[in-house]
């Protein structure tokens, strides 16, 4: 799935299994740096659709006023 089309909890629902893989040590010397980076992706998605939401949000409220 390519990133823009990644939705905000797809991202955050692979981050928390990346998160606990590192938590329970199931994740190899080997296999760390690829899911340090995709951990980085994921933390990149979320953040940026959290950012938008609340732009809209705010935006919203301010129609509103």
């Amino acid at each position: 799935m390519k990133q823009e089309e990644m939705n905000y909890t797809t991202a955050f629902d692979e981050l928390k299994e990346i998160v606990d893989q590192l938590e329970n040590d199931s994740i190899t010397v080997d296999e760390l740096t690829e899911k340090m980076k995709r951990a980085t992706v994921l933390m990149k998605i979320c953040r940026d659709k959290l950012s938008k939401t609340e732009e809209e949000v705010n935006k919203t409220i301010a129609e509103l006023s």
